[in-house]
């Protein structure tokens, strides 16, 4: 079965390109050309990603995301102007999974849309078909990609879930940002990356404390991020 990609972009000559490679790639795929369009468009669960570009007119793609955001965990790459860091932290903070810079090559940008995908529909060999991995509060079933804390669902997006069944799988034991990148994001950290330190800010948030008040999720001076075993 067909993978299919949501397009959210105003440029219509760039996503008639992304539109005919992804195609021959082996994707279905929609494109619209609006926030408003593509906010309705990713909220009736037929899509296994969005693709969606922070510059848009009327409603920006920053918006657009805030408002799929709040009914929806759909994947979402999106696609930001070269050096625009303040809009990449925001739309991480907002709960996008990833970025890519424009201009990018479609090659580029179906390589990251693959490797979103294969984390997210991933099972691990060792996981096993019904076994959960258990940390002090933290549930997560990876075949299932639920999560719960203290009996209480988790609402994590993609990455999130990625990242957090690293340090799961790893806890109490400092996780590197490069292998967190490698694992959860499916790609080598790039330098002066801020990716994983937005999305950890963001489970921190998410996830409750343990004992003595601290949050669970840990900063490792020099080695990484750590999930704290009670």
């Amino acid at each position: 079965m067909k993978s299919k990609v949501l397009l959210i972009d105003d440029d219509i000559e760039l996503v008639g390109m992304f539109k005919e490679y992804l195609e021959q790639e082996g994707f279905e795929v929609k494109a619209v050309h609006d926030g408003e369009a593509g906010t309705i468009e990713a909220s009736t669960g037929a899509y296994a990603i969005a693709i969606l570009d922070v510059m848009m007119p009327r409603m920006n793609g920053l918006e657009t995301l805030r408002r799929i955001r709040t009914n929806s965990q759909l994947p979402i790459l999106m696609l930001t102007g070269r050096g625009d860091d303040t809009d990449r932290i925001v739309g991480l903070e907002l709960g996008a999974d990833d970025y890519v810079a424009k201009p990018c090559t479609p090659r580029e940008l179906t390589a990251r849309i693959r490797a979103i995908l294969r984390r997210a529909h991933s099972v691990p060999a060792e996981s096993g078909n019904a076994s959960a991995i258990v940390v002090g509060q933290l549930t997560m079933w990876p075949e299932q990609r639920r999560a719960t804390w203290a009996g209480g669902k988790l609402e994590l997006t993609s990455t999130e879930f990625n990242l957090l069944e690293v340090l799961a799988r790893n806890a109490g034991r400092p996780v590197s940002k490069n292998t967190l990148s490698e694992q959860g994001l499916g790609r080598p950290l790039a330098r002066f990356d801020r990716n994983i330190d937005v999305h950890l800010s963001s489970l921190r948030h998410k996830l409750g404390t343990i004992a003595d008040g601290r949050s669970c999720l840990q900063t490792v001076y020099r080695l990484g991020y750590q999930l704290i075993k009670e």
